[in-house]
């Protein structure tokens, strides 16, 4: 794919978030990382992205808080959710509220990748490119 995909990566733990950074760097993708949900609106507000990885618990703002607010910035992006097992019914109400997909942590890397470029496709259709 010669695409840059642009990727937030949301999430409270910072070993993860640097971590799945790299790796998806190391796929060629651009990613940004925010600690919070509030960081990450701020950096949606000023730089647009295609794919956002959003955590559902998180101190300050939830990702059930924080995907709403996303969609208002960007109604045609691309939002992942990660969770952890204790929060699937969160997750799957998160999927009638705008969520693209969602991942149970800790998920094979191959198919997080493989949801990415499905959600980047649906996002370029979307888009019309």
């Amino acid at each position: 794919m010669g695409e840059e995909i642009k990727v937030l990566v949301v999430d409270d733990e910072e070993r993860f978030r640097n971590t799945l950074g790299k790796l998806l760097t190391s796929h060629g993708m651009t990613v940004t990382i925010a600690e919070s949900g509030a960081a990450a609106l701020d950096i949606l507000r000023r730089d647009p992205h295609d794919i956002v990885l959003l955590d559902v618990k998180m101190p300050g703002l939830s990702g059930q808080q924080t995907l709403p607010e996303i969609k208002k910035i960007d109604p045609d992006i691309e939002v992942i959710i990660l969770t952890g097992h204790a929060s699937v019914d969160i997750a799957a109400e998160m999927m009638t509220h705008g969520g693209s997909d969602y991942l149970l942590k800790p998920y094979p890397m191959d198919e997080l990748l493989g949801i990415i470029h499905i959600a980047y496709d649906r996002r370029k259709t979307a888009k019309g490119l």
